[in-house]
């Protein structure tokens, strides 16, 4: 009997679903459905666009026609409404139902809206889709002065979008340096340095109290708490997102700020799966749940729920994700989960040379490299294997780190 399998969600972990989907099952009927209305692009790549680096051309991955040579059904413009596990069936907002016989919900987040006064108001951009980015770029070649709120990383690609386009502006940071999570005030300063060399001036103990528009109702001004004021014809806002789990209110499906699924991308219901930024995924590595938005994560998501779905147990999600940054002369690169863990280690080398790791158990759990990325394969492979080198930083810091230095035991833990 042929399967049909529906996926909700068209970005890179439900069109990589499909395609496995496709290889593992080629009778079986498949069906993409997504409120977008253009089918897969590079959300790496619409950041360079945005900073009028590039065409739109190379950003679209995936034309209409991909679908069809192999069988895809791809539904744009559709919402789905309602999802009802036990009847097996999804509703669209034109009222169709779609019967499926496993479920894939890849749906992702939408942009956290700061809770001020007129942010809102025209001029305030978000940045997570192309037509984001479209927007973006189109008022940014009438922009005169910005302002950028959110210390993390989508807030440094408003950030070096402002500089591409010569937009003079202000990054407002609620903490004392960027992505203070994660690195330290030395590491962050190597950013800050880099941004105001591109006439982007951070802002540190500080965000928005509320924002002035004109009659027109068009943003002028961003307030801070402090009462001060900075002129901005142009806003953008990268304070998180909220991951779109309405779409299963009502449902038994078990979701704690995302989609809670198993190693194998499975949600409580055995028919139902989730891959990509909505998933609260259990984390064979760490050994607890995660959250993981990066691209190269979320496509290993969709292939692992993909298998998965076809076989149940047949692949665990074992992964050590990446985020790389290329707006400045330097490279920037954080691997794993750099925000959390109970210890850490960190070096400068150089005034754009500086690394970090966040360690959990005595085990490496993330980090942070600027400059030289050449120990990243090193660090990812301890931490795949697990093991405990906390009590050797003096070696894990060596600029020309080499994992024989290190005193290991002679079998790696398994994987």
């Amino acid at each position: 009997m042929t399967q049909s399998y529906v996926i909700i969600g068209d970005g890179i972990a439900g069109s990589s679903a499909a395609e496995t989907l496709r290889e593992e099952e080629p009778d079986a009927d498949i069906t993409v459905v997504t409120d977008e209305g253009e089918a897969l692009y590079n959300r790496i790549l619409i950041k360079e666009f945005a900073k009028g680096k590039l065409p739109e051309a190379p950003i679209s991955i995936h034309d209409p026609e991909w679908y069809d040579e192999r069988d895809i059904e791809l539904k744009l413009n559709t919402l789905v409404t309602d999802v009802d596990p036990d009847g097996h069936t999804i509703t669209t907002h034109e009222g169709e139902e779609l019967s499926w016989d496993k479920l894939l919900v890849s749906v992702g987040g939408t942009p956290t809206q700061l809770p001020v006064d007129n942010s809102d108001a025209e001029g305030v951009h978000h940045f997570w889709t192309f037509q984001d980015a479209r927007k973006i770029r189109s008022h940014m070649e009438e922009a005169d002065s910005s302002v950028v709120v959110g210390a993390g990383l989508l807030g440094i690609d408003l950030a070096a979008i402002t500089a591409a386009q010569g937009v003079e502006g202000k990054y407002l940071m609620r903490g004392n340096c960027w992505w203070r999570y994660a690195l330290s005030e030395e590491g962050a300063e190597i950013i800050h340095e880099a941004l105001r060399e591109r006439n982007v001036e951070p802002v540190f103990d500080s965000g928005v109290d509320h924002f002035e528009v004109d009659d027109d109702g068009v943003v002028t001004t961003a307030v801070d708490p402090n009462g001060d004021e900075y002129d901005a014809d142009f806003v953008g806002i990268a304070i998180g997102l909220d991951f779109n789990t309405e779409i299963l209110q009502g449902t038994d499906i078990e979701c704690d700020d995302g989609i809670v699924v198993d190693e194998y991308m499975r949600t409580n219901h055995e028919d139902v799966f989730a891959a990509g930024d909505i998933t609260q995924f259990h984390d064979v590595i760490l050994g607890e749940r995660a959250q993981n938005g990066a691209w190269g994560s979320a496509k290993e998501q969709g292939t692992i729920a993909a298998q998965n779905m076809v076989d149940y147990g047949s692949e665990e999600f074992r992964w050590v994700s990446s985020y790389s940054i290329t707006h400045f002369d330097f490279p920037f690169l954080s691997f794993g989960h750099p925000t959390i863990g109970d210890d850490e280690a960190e070096a400068k080398y150089s005034d754009s040379e500086w690394r970090r790791l966040a360690f959990k158990d005595g085990k490496i759990v993330g980090g942070v490299l600027i400059g030289d990325l050449s120990p990243q394969s090193k660090y990812k492979k301890l931490m795949r294997e697990e093991r405990v080198v906390a009590d050797q930083k003096d070696v894990l810091m060596q600029q020309q780190f080499e994992i024989d230095d290190l005193d290991l035991e002679e079998e790696a833990p398994a994987e």
